[in-house]
């Protein structure tokens, strides 16, 4: 899967291989990999104990045995710590391949903003931002696909129906306009902050309850 706001020059990426390959990541990721076709690529969320997002990441099943893991660069070696974290008598080793240049290109750059899509460092906070604030939980979460470790607050959320405390919205902005801005309503009241900028085009969390800026969807 190619989409074209993704920099593949700019992707860390994570070969894990082995005969409990398959087992150890459907434990651990967000995703459900167990039907994953060879050469099939998926979005999911690689999540803390507690919740909160270590990477989101694309995986991609290369073998029966074999899957690769890639995310932004610079953030390779944190998943790959989290995924070995848990790696207790499992046969399956883990690779990780750094990422060819440390930034996307501005035309990936251009296309993930106007397509409204995280990125981490700019959206995702590792060990910070939880799932629901993102955007982006149906097309990273599998909800039937049993325990992953972090799984209890995005179940819960989702079963309450409980709205996040903040949201990822696209927004127009001015020249100049630079991540940490501030974003406010109508009013000139504090809503929110900017947290990615390509030419007048912005990406924000905005408090739950502004209406500020445009919801991105998908698909």
């Amino acid at each position: 899967m190619a989409e074209p706001f993704i920099d593949p020059a700019a992707r860390d990426r994570l070969v894990v291989r082995g005969e409990d390959a398959v087992s150890y990541l459907q434990s651990q990721v967000a995703q459900e990999i167990r039907d994953q076709a060879v050469g099939e690529t998926r979005w999911t969320l690689v999540l803390e104990p507690t919740g909160k997002i270590t990477a989101l990441a694309r995986i991609e099943r290369t073998a029966d045995d074999t899957f690769v893991l890639d995310t932004d660069a610079g953030y390779g070696a944190e998943l790959e710590a989290r995924l070995n974290r848990f790696k207790i008598r499992v046969k399956a080793d883990i690779e990780l391949d750094g990422a060819e240049t440390a930034e996307p290109s501005a035309d990936h750059e251009q296309a993930r903003i106007a397509a409204g899509w995280p990125r981490m460092g700019a959206e995702i906070v590792p060990g910070e931002t939880i799932p629901a604030v993102i955007g982006i939980v149906d097309q990273a979460v599998n909800f039937t696909k049993g325990c992953y470790p972090g799984q209890e607050l995005v179940e819960r959320m989702d079963s309450r129906g409980a709205a996040a405390p903040k949201s990822l919205r696209l927004l127009d902005v001015e020249d100049g306009t630079q991540p940490g801005d501030p974003i406010r309503d109508a009013d000139g009241a504090d809503v929110g902050t900017i947290t990615s900028v390509a030419g007048r085009a912005a990406l924000g969390y905005v408090k739950r309850g502004a209406d500020v800026g445009r919801t991105p969807t998908y698909g």
